[in-house]
Order: structure tokens, then C-alpha cells, then sequence
């Protein structure tokens, strides 16, 4: 979905020739699994970061086609509303300096932002929701103006009949909205973090990062409130979820198979099971037709794009052409700080690798279900769900994060080569993050909490805290003129 599509109408021959070519490209897929043709590269890291545009009293600022037309960089691109866009960053080796060198590369092209936004008279803000924005800014007066996210509108409501999607989310607060478009998606921006495996060794990183991904988003937790109700910690996690609500054939939208899910297992042989799973569980969504051989492989992959699970497979290619596996973690929202991000970015890699090279494979004790649940909880409780991680007595996520994650990452770290000082930088500012429970979203909370829920103080004092650059832990509940 990241790319632009040519978009009219589709009809009905359309869906058959893009039904031929996705089993013709999976059939295909599934030789170069049996074959080992996938790239031996090292392991590669990347990520893309979503942030919000807004203007100079902290509302969401429709401008994204100015923006980046000012901005002129192929780093940054649209997203699917109008006030949002996405910043990317080039692919490396996960070993050596590379954390610091994506801090290095983030921080300047975040300053680019921030000229670029003021001199729209807006600026650029990095958060999981925007506390400011209302239920009217989310209409199709501010999608963006690509073919892509206005056949993606018109597909998800054909395939749903035209019935509206209702928003329904039960936390500390009750919310319930219905919408007639796909907008509720652009309510949620997110990290997202990539990482390319070895065919021979992706089950293990891919199952890891299931595993991981309940510490993962409470650490990480920068998104508690939507239309000024306090919901989940993580309130991304149901509110995505709720805004595509298509799933696979026979009107599976309501039973367990979803477009935007936890998935359905772990992988038990190879990363070919969630492709095949794309083919026989979810109706084509966006059937267009690329005039492209069969080895490019383009159906197949913008088939998998229309297919959001929170660690979700991608095909790729190397320099040379040769294919290639990535993970690609969806679960944390937008951090606070440029070394926030950094530092979730930093956790996951050493975690995953801990785990994924183990040689007893932790999924073996942490059922599918127990990871799942695990999830959700985290996602609503945060720091406080509590669960029993690989045999421990049953704790708070806060206590296995200091009790025996961060030593896992640090070790997973270690085996990666990466610089010792930015190993023990960035899971510093973990450290520090959950021993005081100062998540982005708990410092909302407390926020909101000491100024009696002025949502646009607390966005104003957000963005003042960002531009000192210091991670959110370290932030106090103070304001001044911003």
C-alpha cells in the first residue's frame, strides 16, 4: 500500500485477472521457498515513523500536498488523510553503530520537518493520536489526493454492503462513533519497525516478535485518549482494528479472521503460511493489474499490503534482485522524542534477536493464545497487565521489562555487534521509562490530570517537550509559552 496506484473503477474482469495473477505469483512464491532462492544477506534494519501535521493552535492541518511539495524529499510521503505524513529512513546492517546512525539521520530529518511544517505556519508532532483531533476532522474532505486511499475507501465499503463502521471501545471511558469512510484509520499513527531475515532463520524472528509484542506496546504506549475519552494505554490497537473491519470470504468480518488482526498462529515451517493464508482467507480488495512479470511478484505483495496483522511478512528485493524476507512490527505508536523512538527501535532488536536465536524457541512455552490475550491486555492496562513470561511467577509487564527483558535485550544486543555505549544509551532510557512508569501515555494522563483535560494545553506543552529533545520520562507536567 505504500505505492500509487492507476485507479478509475474497477469491474468484475478486473478481480479474475487479479485472482489469476495472485495464484500464479503465490504458486510462484512457494517454489522460491522450496528452492531456498530467498537472499543470505545479514540482518538488515529499517523502520518508517507516521507523524501529524498541525496548525499553530494544536488542530490536525490538512496541508500534507503542500508539505511535502516543499519538503521535496523522497524520505517523506503521504499517508492516508491529509494532516498526516510518513517519514522513512535507508535500509542497513543491523550491527555496529546503526542505532545511533538512525538517531543521527532521524534527528536531521525531523528538522527538516519542523522548517518545512513553519513555513506553513504549522508544525510536525510525533504521537500515536492527536489529542486535539475531533470526530469532524476525520471526513473524505481530508484524505489525501491518491488514487491508492480513495479506491481503498471505495473497496472497503463495497465489500461491506455500505454498512457504516461503528467505532465501539470500552476502557476507562466508553466511545462509540459510526463512520461512512475509512477515515477512523488516519486517527492512528504508529512506529514501524522492519527487520530482513535469512529465509533459514525468519520463523524464529517472526514468532519472537509475536511473542513480543505485548512488552513491546506498553512500552511504547503514546496513544490514550480518542475524541477526549480516555480508552486503552495503547487505544492505536482496537482503534485500527475497528476502522477497516473487512476480514475474509463467507463474511468472516465477524468471526475470526480479520484484515487487521493479531493474526492466526505462530509460523510452524516457514513464512510461506501467512502468504497462502492471504490467498485461501481474504477477498482481493484492490484488484489492479501491473504489466509486470510473474517474478516481481507485485499482486501478491499489494494483496499483502491490504492485509495489516500487527508483525506482518513482506517479500522484498536486494540491490541485485534477488528476494528477500522482512518482519515488519507494527505495535508501537509514535514516540515522544526522536531517542524515544530510537530507544523502542533498539529494545525490539535486541529482544527479537535474544529470542529468535535461543536454543529452546520461547514460542514452545508461551502458547499462541497466551501471546494474543497477552497483547490486548497490554495494549489496555499498559505497564501494569500482569502475566507469567516463560515460567516466571505471574508479574506486572513493569517488573519483567527490569527484571529480565532488558538484560534479554542487552544480550541480544551484544551477539548483533552493536556499539556497546548505544546499547547501553538507548535501553537506559527503557530502563528509566518504565521504572517510573512515564510512558508517552501515561504522561498524558498525568497531564490531563493536573490541567483539568485541556487537550490543547497538553498538545501545546507535548510539542514544546518534543522540541527539547529529551526523552519523555524526563518531562515534567509544567507550561509555559509555547
Amino acid at each position: 500500500m505504500g505505492e500509487e496506484i492507476q485507479y478509475s473503477h474497477f469491474k468484475q474482469s478486473d478481480y479474475l485477472q487479479f485472482s489469476s495473477r495472485l495464484e500464479e505469483e503465490t504458486a510462484l512464491l512457494k517454489s522460491w521457498f522450496d528452492e531456498h532462492r530467498f537472499s543470505t544477506a545479514k540482518l538488515t534494519a529499517g523502520y518508517e515513523l507516521e507523524a501529524w501535521l498541525i496548525d499553530q493552535t494544536g488542530k490536525p492541518s490538512a496541508i500534507n500536498e503542500a508539505y511535502l511539495d516543499k519538503a521535496n524529499n523522497p524520505l517523506l510521503s503521504p499517508e492516508l488523510a491529509k494532516f498526516n505524513v510518513e517519514l522513512n529512513v535507508d535500509p542497513a546492517l543491523l550491527t555496529g553503530n546503526v542505532l545511533s546512525e538512525f538517531e543521527h539521520e532521524l534527528d536531521n530529518l525531523w528538522q527538516q520537518c519542523v522548517s518545512t511544517a513553519q513555513s506553513l505556519d504549522s508544525d510536525i508532532l510525533g504521537i500515536g493520536i492527536l489529542p486535539t483531533l475531533e470526530d469532524s476532522d476525520l471526513t473524505l474532505q481530508n484524505i489525501s489526493l491518491l488514487d491508492r486511499y480513495k479506491a481503498l475507501n471505495e473497496q472497503v465499503l463495497r465489500q461491506r454492503k455500505g454498512i457504516e463502521i461503528e467505532l465501539n471501545i470500552n476502557g476507562d471511558e466508553h466511545l462509540q462513533v459510526s463512520h461512512k469512510d475509512v477515515m477512523l484509520e488516519a486517527a492512528a499513527t504508529s512506529l514501524q519497525i522492519h527487520i530482513q531475515v535469512p529465509e533459514d532463520v525468519a520463523n524464529r524472528y517472526y514468532n519472537a516478535s509475536i511473542l513480543l509484542s505485548a512488552p513491546m506496546v506498553a512500552i511504547s504506549a503514546n496513544s490514550p485518549c480518542l475524541f477526549g475519552r480516555r480508552l486503552w494505554q495503547e487505544t492505536r490497537i482496537p482503534l485500527f482494528e475497528q476502522a477497516v473491519p473487512t476480514g475474509g470470504y463467507g463474511g468472516a468480518s465477524t468471526g475470526p479472521v480479520h484484515r487487521v488482526s493479531f493474526g492466526s498462529d505462530y509460523v510452524r515451517d516457514s513464512l510461506f503460511e501467512c502468504f497462502h493464508e492471504n490467498l485461501e482467507h481474504f477477498p482481493i480488495l484492490l484488484p489492479v493489474h501491473y504489466h509486470t512479470a510473474v517474478d516481481d511478484v507485485r499482486h501478491l505483495r499489494l494483496h499483502n499490503g491490504t492485509i495489516w496483522r500487527w508483525n506482518r511478512p513482506l517479500i522484498g528485493f536486494d540491490t541485485d534482485n534477488t528476494p528477500h524476507l522482512r518482519i515488519e512490527h507494527r505495535v508501537c505508536a509514535a514516540a515522544p522524542t526522536t531517542i524515544d523512538n530510537i530507544a523502542n527501535i533498539a529494545f525490539y532488536y535486541g529482544l527479537v534477536h535474544h529470542y529468535a536465536t535461543t536454543d529452546n524457541p520461547p514460542e514452545s512455552h508461551i502458547t499462541f493464545a497466551d501471546a494474543k490475550h497477552d497483547f490486548y491486555r497490554a495494549a489496555q492496562l499498559g505497564l501494569k497487565h500482569k502475566t507469567n513470561w516463560l515460567d516466571t511467577n505471574t508479574c506486572t509487564l513493569q517488573s519483567i521489562v527490569l527484571d529480565r527483558l532488558l538484560d534479554d535485550a542487552e544480550s541480544g544486543l551484544y551477539k548483533l555487534g552493536i556499539n556497546q555505549h548505544d546499547s547501553q544509551r538507548y535501553l537506559s532510557v527503557i530502563k528509566q521509562r518504565v521504572t517510573q512508569n512515564r510512558t508517552g501515555s501515561q504522561w498524558q494522563l498525568n497531564f490531563l490530570n493536573t490541567h483539568n483535560d485541556d487537550r490543547t494545553l497538553l498538545t501545546q506543552t507535548y510539542l514544546k517537550n518534543q522540541t527539547s529533545g529529551q526523552p519523555v520520562h524526563e518531562w515534567d507536567f509544567e507550561t509555559t509559552s509555547c
